[in-house]
Formats: C-alpha cells, sequence, structure tokens
C-alpha cells in the first residue's frame, strides 16, 4: 500500500466527466463547436487546420484537462460491467465493511424497545412485524432496488447526490459547469412528453431559486455531518464493546491505514461466520419455542400494535429504527465496491440470516419474556454459548467499519465540491479509486470514539443517540432521490409520488420518534454534527467567495500583449512556473507578481494541478499545454494531470519532464500551424482572402524558400510522440499523406529551432518556482457575522490544513511566494 498509495489533494478542482463527441462548448462567449465524428477529407482537413487557432483559446485547457485516451479511464465502478469473479470478490469484502454495523444490531433491539419488558405476547408479535416491514422497505426495497442506482459513476453518499444533481443542473453555489456537464443537462433530445416537461419546470425552479440552491447544499452538509456522528457511535452502541478496553477501539483504528481491500479481506470471514452464526440460532429458537410468531408477516399486528400502545408505542419505534443502522452505509460505501456486489451479498447473506435471528428471538422471548434485557445471548443455545459470545465480540468491535469508511468516501467527495477543508487522501487501491483513507479524519473519529465510549455507560443512552443520526441521513437521501427521479431520471408521477408518500414518510415517522429521546442522549450526534456542519459550511462560503474573486478578476490574455510592449519589465534568465488553480485565463496573482517584482524570467509556465478520476495516467498525456500571445513573449499554459494512484514526482524530474514535453508541444505547434499556412498560400482563394494575390492576378512572391516536410524533416516529422491534447493528436494523425503540399518555411523551421534552444537555455540556468499566498478577508462594508466567518474561522481553517508547497512537493530553496489579499 505504502509504494503504491497517492496522496491527492481534492479540495482544489473538480474533475469533469469524459465529454462525449460531437460537444458545443460556450465559455467566456468563446464557442467550440468540434464535430469529431465526420470522416476527413481533403477540404475538412484543410479547414480545420486553417481555423485551429480560432477554433481554441490559446490560454484555456478546460475542455481537454478532464479527458484522457479510453483505455486509461477508471474511476468509481459502481456502474461498470465487471466479471462475476470480480463481482463476487467485492460482495465478498462487502459483507467485511458494510454489514457489521446492521449484522449487530440484534444483539440491542429488542432490549431498546421494550426497556420496561414485554406485559403483552401480541405486542412482540407487533415489535416483530414492525421489524420485518422496516428491514423489507426500508434496506432491502428503498437502497438496494432504488437508491444504489442513483449514484454519482459509482459514488454513493449524500454527497454524490448533490454532485449528481449539479451535474444536470445549474444548483451549485459555485458557477463551474463544466462543457461536458452542459452535453448532458442542455443538449439531449427527449422525445417531449409530460415527464420531460416536468422535470424542465423543476430543473428550472431550482436553476432560479437561491433559496433552493443553498438548501440543496445545505442537505448534504448535513447528512455528511451524521453520518460522520453516525461512525461515533458505532463502536459504543454494544455492551459487548462499552465494556472492554478503549486499546481496542485504538487498535481498529490504527489497522485503516491498511486499506479498505485488506481490512475487508480481513475482516469478511469473522462477519461472515456472525451471521451464519445468528441465522442459524435464529432458525433453532423459531422451531424449538414458537413456530407462531410467523404470524407476524401479517402487517395487522402492526396496526393493532399502535392501537393498543398509543404513545408508547410511537416512542418505541426509537428501538425499532436500530434494527436498520448501518443501512446508509450501503450506499456511502458504493465507491469501495459496485451496485451488484451489494446488492448480491445484501439479498443472498445479510437480509434472510437478519430474518432469522430476529424472528427466532422473537419466539425465544414469546416464551420467556422476563429475559428481554439480554435477549440475545440468553437465546443462544448453551452448546455454542461461548464461541458465539467470542464471533460476538470480535463482530461488534468490526461494527464500526462500515461508517468509518462512509466517512472516508463521503470526506473525499466533499473535498472534491470545496465543501470541507483540505486534507490528505490516500488512496490505498490500485484498482478502486473509491478505496481511500485519510488520516486526519481517522484519528478525529477515533478520539471522539474513545471520549463516547468513557463517557456514556449504557447501551440505551448511546441507542437514543444512535437513533437520530441514522435516520436523519435516511430523510435527506429520500429527498435528493426524488430530485432525481424527477428530472434526471425523468419517471412517471405515479412513481415518483409512490416512492415519496412511502419512504419519506415511513423516514420521518421514526424521526420524529427518535428526536423524542433528545434529553435521554440524542443531544450527542446533533452536537457533532453542528460542528461539523458548521466547520464544512464555513470553507464552503469562503471557497466560493474565493472562486468568485478570482474568476471576477482573470486577466485577459491582452495582458501579456502589453507586458510585451513594456520596456520596464525585464526579463530574467530561467524558467518560472506560477502555480495556479484556474485551468483557463490568466490568473489574477500573475500580474500580482509583476507589480512587485517588475520582472519575468525568460520562459514562464502558468501550471494547474489536476486530479483525473483514474488509477494512472500515462507519462505522454500527463502534460497539457497552450501558448500565451504574444507567442515570441514565451508565456504557456500548463495542466498536469494526476490518477488517484500516481505520485508528485521529485522536483527535478518533473522539471526535466515538463520541459522535454513542452519542448514537443512547440514542434508540434509549428508543424500544425506552418502545414495550414502552406495550404492557404497554394489555395488561390484563401491567397486572394489573405491579400497574398494581386489585384491583377499575379501572385506576389515569397522571400522565404520553401522545401517539402518530407524530404526536409523526416525524423522530427515522424518521431515526435504525442504529447498535447487529443485535438492536436487528431491533426497530427488526419494530415494528409500527399507530400507535395507539405511545405514549410525554411526561417520558420530555423525559427522553431532557435526556440527550442531558448527553453533548454532556461533549464539550464534554472528552474523557479512562484507560489501565491491568498489571504482571504472580508471588505470593511461586510456585517460583522461576515468578518467573524471570512476573517477569524477560515483563516484558522487555513492555517491548520496542508498548505500548497507541501501538497506539490516544491522545493523551499527556489520558491518565491508573494501574498495577496482577497477582499470578497
Amino acid at each position: 500500500m505504502r509504494g503504491a498509495a497517492k496522496e491527492a489533494e481534492m479540495g482544489s478542482s473538480i474533475p469533469p466527466p469524459t465529454p462525449t463527441e460531437g460537444v458545443t462548448v460556450d465559455d467566456d462567449n468563446d464557442e467550440i463547436n468540434e464535430q469529431s465524428t465526420r470522416k476527413p477529407t481533403a477540404n475538412s482537413l484543410k479547414d480545420r487546420k486553417l481555423s485551429w487557432t480560432k477554433l481554441r483559446r490559446v490560454d484555456s485547457l478546460n475542455l481537454e484537462a478532464g479527458t484522457v485516451s479510453g483505455k486509461h479511464t477508471g474511476g468509481g465502478h459502481g456502474n461498470r460491467h465487471l466479471g462475476w469473479k470480480t463481482t463476487l470478490s467485492l460482495a465478498f469484502q462487502s459483507i467485511g465493511i458494510v454489514y457489521g454495523d446492521i449484522g449487530t444490531s440484534p444483539l440491542y433491539v429488542y432490549s431498546s424497545t421494550f426497556p420496561d419488558g414485554i406485559h403483552n405476547n401480541d405486542d412482540l408479535l407487533g415489535v416483530l412485524s414492525l421489524i420485518i416491514y422496516t428491514m423489507t422497505l426500508l434496506p432491502l426495497i428503498k437502497y438496494v432496488c432504488i437508491v444504489l442506482w442513483a449514484n454519482d459513476n459509482g459514488n454513493g453518499g449524500t454527497f454524490a447526490l448533490y454532485s449528481l444533481i449539479c451535474r444536470h443542473a445549474k444548483v451549485s453555489l459555485i458557477p463551474n459547469q463544466q462543457p461536458e456537464d452542459k452535453e448532458v443537462s442542455n443538449y439531449k433530445l427527449d422525445i417531449p412528453s409530460n415527464q420531460l416537461r416536468r422535470a424542465q419546470k423543476v430543473k428550472e425552479t431550482l436553476e432560479g431559486s437561491k433559496v433552493a440552491k443553498v438548501i440543496l447544499v445545505f442537505l448534504p452538509i448535513l447528512g455528511t455531518s451524521m453520518v460522520i456522528g453516525d461512525g461515533i457511535l458505532t463502536p459504543c452502541i454494544s455492551d459487548a464493546v462499552v465494556g472492554i478496553s478503549i486499546a481496542i477501539l485504538i487498535v481498529l483504528f490504527s489497522v485503516q491505514r491498511f486499506g479498505t481491500d485488506k481490512v475487508g479481506f480481513s475482516f469478511a470471514p469473522a462477519i461472515c461466520l456472525w451471521f451464519l452464526c445468528v441465522g442459524l440460532t435464529g432458525v433453532y429458537n423459531l422451531f424449538k419455542h414458537d413456530p407462531g410468531v410467523l404470524r407476524a408477516f401479517n402487517p395487522k399486528y402492526i396496526f393493532d400494535y399502535f392501537r393498543r400502545n398509543g404513545k408508547k408505542g410511537w416512542k418505541s419505534l426509537g428501538g425499532v429504527v436500530l434494527c436498520i443502522t448501518g443501512t446508509e452505509a450501503m450506499f456511502a460505501d458504493l465507491s469501495h465496491f459496485s451496485v451488484r456486489a451489494i446488492q448480491i451479498s445484501f439479498s443472498c447473506v445479510v437480509f434472510p440470516s437478519l430474518l432469522a435471528t430476529y424472528i427466532g428471538q422473537a419466539a425465544y422471548l414469546s416464551k420467556f419474556p422476563e429475559n428481554v434485557r439480554n435477549a440475545f445471548y440468553d437465546s443462544v443455545p448453551d452448546s455454542i454459548y461461548w464461541p458465539t459470545f467470542v464471533i460476538a465480540l470480535a463482530a461488534a468491535i468490526i461494527a464500526s467499519q462500515a461508517m468509518i469508511s462512509a466517512a472516508f468516501a463521503i470526506i473525499s467527495q466533499a473535498l472534491n465540491l470545496g465543501c470541507f477543508p483540505r486534507v490528505r487522501v490516500v488512496h490505498t487501491s490500485a484498482k478502486y479509486e473509491g478505496q481511500v483513507y485519510i488520516p486526519e479524519l481517522n484519528h478525529f473519529i477515533m478520539v471522539a470514539c474513545v471520549i463516547v465510549t468513557a463517557a456514556f455507560r449504557t447501551t440505551e443512552q448511546i441507542g437514543n443517540a444512535y437513533g437520530i443520526a441514522v435516520v436523519s441521513v435516511m430523510v435527506i437521501t429520500s429527498t435528493l432521490v426524488t430530485l432525481i427521479m424527477t428530472f434526471i431520471w425523468k419517471a412517471s408521477i405515479w412513481w415518483i409520488a409512490l416512492f415519496f408518500v412511502v419512504f419519506f414518510s415511513t423516514d420521518t415517522i421514526y424521526l420524529s420518534s427518535v428526536l423524542s429521546k433528545f434529553i435521554e442522549g440524542g443531544y450527542l450526534p446533533i452536537t457533532f454534527s453542528f460542528f461539523l456542519m458548521t466547520t464544512m459550511a464555513i470553507w464552503h462560503f469562503v471557497y466560493k467567495e474565493r472562486y468568485m474573486f478570482e474568476l471576477n478578476n482573470k486577466v485577459s490574455s491582452d495582458y501579456v500583449k502589453d507586458l510585451a510592449k513594456n520596456p520596464e519589465i525585464k526579463r530574467v534568465p530561467g524558467i518560472g512556473l506560477l502555480y495556479s488553480e484556474l485551468v483557463q485565463g490568466i490568473p489574477p496573482i500573475f500580474p500580482h507578481f509583476i507589480s512587485n517584482i517588475p520582472s519575468v524570467h525568460s520562459v514562464v509556465v502558468l501550471v494547474s494541478i489536476k486530479s483525473i478520476p483514474i488509477s494512472k495516467v500515462p507519462l505522454e498525456e500527463r502534460f497539457l499545454f497552450r501558448q500565451v500571445e504574444p507567442r515570441d513573449y514565451r508565456v504557456f499554459r500548463c495542466v498536469v494531470r494526476y490518477g488517484y494512484n500516481d505520485r508528485i514526482e521529485e522536483p527535478n524530474v518533473f522539471e526535466q519532464q515538463l520541459v522535454e514535453h513542452l519542448k514537443e508541444f512547440i514542434r508540434h505547434e509549428h508543424f500544425i500551424l506552418e502545414d495550414a499556412r502552406a495550404e492557404q498560400m497554394l489555395d488561390p482563394v484563401n491567397i486572394q482572402d489573405s491579400g497574398l494575390l494581386m489585384k491583377d492576378g499575379n501572385s506576389k512572391r515569397s522571400s522565404s524558400r520553401t522545401v517539402p516536410v518530407k524530404e526536409s524533416l523526416p525524423e522530427v516529422q515522424q518521431s515526435a510522440p504525442r504529447v498535447s491534447a487529443s485535438s492536436i493528436q487528431s491533426f497530427n494523425a488526419a494530415k494528409s499523406t500527399n507530400s507535395s503540399t507539405q511545405i514549410v518555411a525554411v526561417s520558420n523551421h530555423l525559427g522553431v529551432e532557435e526556440e527550442l534552444q531558448i527553453v533548454q537555455r532556461a533549464m539550464d540556468q534554472g528552474v523557479f518556482y512562484l507560489l501565491g499566498e491568498a489571504e482571504v478577508v472580508a471588505k470593511q462594508e461586510s456585517s460583522f457575522l461576515k468578518k467573524f466567518v471570512v476573517n477569524y474561522a477560515y483563516n484558522f481553517l487555513r492555517k491548520n490544513v496542508r498548505q500548497g508547497e507541501k501538497r506539490l512537493e516544491i522545493p523551499r530553496t527556489r520558491l518565491l511566494k508573494v501574498g495577496m489579499v482577497y477582499e470578497v
């Protein structure tokens, strides 16, 4: 793991989905229409070459930065077609990771539901009927059959739902809609229907309402806070864990760094043995004590139970809901596995085993209702009591793994959306992007678990707190999935209404019950959630304001043209690498550098680091370049792309790779432009349009000699590797094979060699790193609350997260930092 793990910072940019062919982009009033599906012809190739400089923005790599060749794609695998061998392997791992939480619920459900004992046998049947239909409705039908399919490229959880909605509608508070997103949301052709009109109306309502946008980003933040609170409370929920040493918790959190696959394979045998044990024990108790409890499959007992017990029965739902604790982990942990793997493991192993054990315990309690306080252990046959006790102890310890892994996955998504402070994300698998480990979050949950375990002495108190965290996430998931069904899936109004009425109403009924126990321990998850929610909301708010500042103060390429004419700006030897998060335009920090240090390196590269959701980016596709006009000023844009299993190279290696690919880019640019210019000179129409044909019809003679490329530059033409954007590659691949039309100017060829020598000379003189350190402050006229949030809270968080030079492996001896104040 250590050799392969990739530490990625996910909070700066959002990797876009792979764009499809035939994309229309509208970015800063520049439109790019590329029809790549047409077969190349001589005329079309010529037109593409001649219009190449008009098609692209020389300072922008927004469209291409998120794409690599198809053979390297990876990322989330929730929707990918996997072989049965891989699927079954993932299903086995998921048993050890996902279901420890829900699997240990039989230890305390009946004792939490009947804290005062069982006074009526029909009440037992009513509670068993509630458990049966709760497990069938929520985990099996809602999550396994519906919610799992609402994933975002294989990622699950509340932030994945929010990300999916943002990609289909402009509801994000940060206006960073990608061109690929526009192709999905705006230009998809559907047959007109009531569903389409309804979807469009809902979409327009969301896009036009600032309140709706705020609520939509608030819901996943709240859900994430509750999931982390869930992970904190899980290790403390059973008596088996509360009574043992806190050292076991420390050991549990210490093994997280080994990764989901290793932990899953280690824990899966114990959890599988646990499900086998509880399932067989349940069947044994059913036939030995009272098969008549199977009458609970009749939902009539649910209505009778509430009619008999009234408010007391409603409050007892807080105990019943504990039978589905950990259900959200199936969706939140989806990025670690796949949809099919989760469906197989739950439907074939978890659900039948848990149903059998609850029915078996009910059969035992029908004969021995006085043993409800310790129903599980008392119902175990004496011959297997101690083996079962040991297995239960191991399962109870492992139970928290589900929500710990879920917390890692969801926070990594929150980083992508700018909703969490920058932390270190370690990808622990070379195969699966979603298997991540976050050390800082792991340590935070561990310390919180130890505190809760020491402070809360009874399972009942912890259970009261636990229920609020579990059901709150379910309510949020139901709300967001309803929106997805409406304007993304475009489902029938009857299916939408059925989903919302059945599941949202069921979730809210359970939530109302658990909230009634706020004073009895329910305040704990609210406290945790408020702290985490405040942190995430502050970070996202200022992140949005900072993004808007950079977007509004982005410098046009005309600035470089003016800079080239300014005699006061001196050129100094060497290559200057200016790091920025923007992949288009010139960042506002660049003119700030110039105003403080009126000099420019002989070669300047504006570098943006971008994370791509695949395992590895091949070296020949890692660097994407554009040149900022004027060309003789030698200012370039560069996006450096890394997969989640790539590691940022040592400075010397990185510099050498960047310069070599920059040289290849210059060569490719030369061939593309000269080939287009040569064909333009040969075309009479273009000659007339360009002024090279005199009015009297006589051609103006050029002073530079021209020679065929094939004869003069065979080695460079044939050996130049593919280094830049896919569009450049396609132009090179589509060049006409007719050598008689491939001509270049000798004088310009000498110019490109001279350009390469300048770059190499600058490399020999040294590479220097320029990093802007932005301090965000509130404007003077801002309110007191905004000043406190921006000037104190956000800056405290910023100063205590990973700094840029540490993330980017920048050598401090060649680092120049210039501060800049962003007034938001």
